[in-house]
């Protein structure tokens, strides 16, 4: 049973990690263009206003996408309550994979919308908001 707790933990971290970075990014995306932390594409970092827009537009994403991954990561996990090790450790290997696509959905999302708010030097295209 501790095997699974610890298991259905670790599947749960990146659903949870996305909520969490997701909010923070949606609500205050980081102040300046940094190689550090934020969203770092070549098209995000052209200038603040697409850093804005795509730290903004990925933490609203993560948030959504994290809420909707989470019940649906610990699912196979209840299925697999009360089996061996083998069994719960393969579930929760193959679970933490799976969740990778939704991350690099994301990315591919991120930037189409970039591509459709920004022209390729980064000057905001004229039309609606996206908030």
């Amino acid at each position: 049973m501790g095997f699974w707790i610890y298991s259905l933990g670790m599947v749960l971290l990146i659903p949870l990690i996305m909520i969490v970075l997701g909010f923070i990014y949606g609500k205050y995306p980081p102040k300046k263009i940094s190689h550090i932390s934020g969203y770092r594409t070549t098209m995000s970092m052209k200038n603040q206003d697409t850093w804005d827009f795509a730290n903004r537009y990925m933490g609203k994403l993560w948030f959504r996408w994290g809420l909707i991954l989470s019940p649906i990561s610990a699912v196979p996990m209840l299925l697999v309550l009360g089996s061996g090790e083998d069994t719960v450790g393969g579930v929760c290997g193959a679970v933490t994979c799976l969740q990778i696509i939704p991350l690099l959905i994301s990315i591919a999302v991120t930037e189409r919308a970039l591509r459709r708010h920004f022209d390729k030097n980064g000057n905001r295209k004229q039309g609606p908001e996206v908030f």
